[in-house]
């Protein structure tokens, strides 16, 4: 049976990072969505408002989560990664 201590860890060590990193960067990822949300929202009601806010906010993460897979030796995610896992 698996501990607590190691379902909270497991996944966090395997791209090279402590549970309390790993955290920090999730919140960030979730913060820039919650604002690329916002801006499609915007974009939705007012056209000509933040055209590109959204597409940039996620092109900007998708780049990062390449940068620290390359850097921990993981590889890029493929079609039919299985999500939150």
């Amino acid at each position: 049976m698996k501990t607590t201590h190691n379902l909270m860890t497991r996944h966090p060590a395997s791209v090279g990072e402590t549970y309390a990193e790993h955290a920090g960067s999730a919140f960030g990822f979730a913060w820039r969505l919650q604002l690329a949300a916002i801006a499609a929202l915007v974009h939705a009601v007012l056209p000509f408002a933040c055209e590109k806010t959204a597409s940039t906010l996620v092109k900007g993460l998708y780049q990062r989560m390449l940068v620290n897979r390359g850097r921990h030796g993981a590889t890029e995610p493929t079609v039919g990664t299985r999500l939150g896992g």
